[in-house]
């Protein structure tokens, strides 16, 4: 069973919500609009449909060098 995270925060469109973490760390990157966002861990859990799953915050934007 692959580890999932609710992501809480940053930009409205994100397509996805919920998201495999692949390792699972303390930092996630997700690829959105020419650049990424930042996403860290936090100690809280919630239950989805999908299951309980870790919550993690957004933090930062970077952008992609063009």
């Amino acid at each position: 069973m692959t580890a999932k995270a609710l992501l809480e925060g940053g930009p409205d469109d994100l397509k996805e919500r919920i998201v495999p973490i692949t390792p699972p760390g303390l930092e996630l990157k997700i690829p959105h609009r020419g650049g990424y966002e930042h996403f860290k861990v936090t100690s809280r859990h919630q239950d989805t449909d999908q299951g309980r799953v870790t919550v993690y915050e957004w933090w930062e934007r970077t952008e992609v060098a063009e």
